[in-house]
């Protein structure tokens, strides 16, 4: 079903199915977020390097929210990374892809995906959930804060950057 049909009007409806990110919609979803990256940084989106396979189990999870016709209208999901160059601890998981098309705003789907997804990790062995996000998202930031993610040490692909924030919350069993 194509991506641009209205979707339902609430979160009625709404189911959560993991997919793979390289399945059809999870690549349409993408398309759609590194539009919207383009337009808000004036560049050509996020350029971190994502294969498919890392959102795999047992060290990953990708979800896509879906209408009650099959329309895909939001998305998510998490990496494992250990400690490395780029910053990262041992047990954590990123957070990457979180996206809501913008007919779907305000249903509260960021923040169910979100939930869906720390659980998942907390489940796989993670201890920690950390994500980067950009000034230029206020919406991503104010979500984030608001479900106890608390700055950090700045890591990964846009770790030098003025723009970039991180941020990482706990996953207590």
């Amino acid at each position: 079903m194509s991506i641009q049909s209205a979707p339902s009007a609430s979160a009625a409806g709404i189911t959560l199915r993991p997919v793979s990110f390289g399945h059809p919609d999870a690549v349409a979803l993408n398309d759609r977020v590194q539009l919207e990256y383009a337009e808000r940084y004036g560049d050509e989106g996020d350029v971190t390097p994502l294969d498919p396979t890392m959102f795999d189990a047992p060290s990953g999870h990708y979800l896509i929210a879906y209408d009650a016709a099959g329309v895909p209208l939001a998305t998510g999901g998490w990496r494992t990374q250990d400690e490395n160059d780029e910053g990262y601890a041992d047990g954590d998981a990123e957070l990457k892809r979180m996206y809501v098309t913008p007919e779907a705003r305000g249903l509260g789907l960021a923040r169910r995906i979100l939930a869906a997804l720390e659980d998942d990790a907390r489940a796989a062995g993670r201890t920690r959930m950390v994500l980067e996000t950009g000034t230029k998202q206020p919406e991503a930031i104010a979500l984030y804060l608001s479900s106890g993610y608390e700055p950090c040490t700045k890591f990964g692909h846009y770790r030098f950057e003025e723009l970039s924030r991180c941020y990482a919350k706990a996953l207590k069993g």
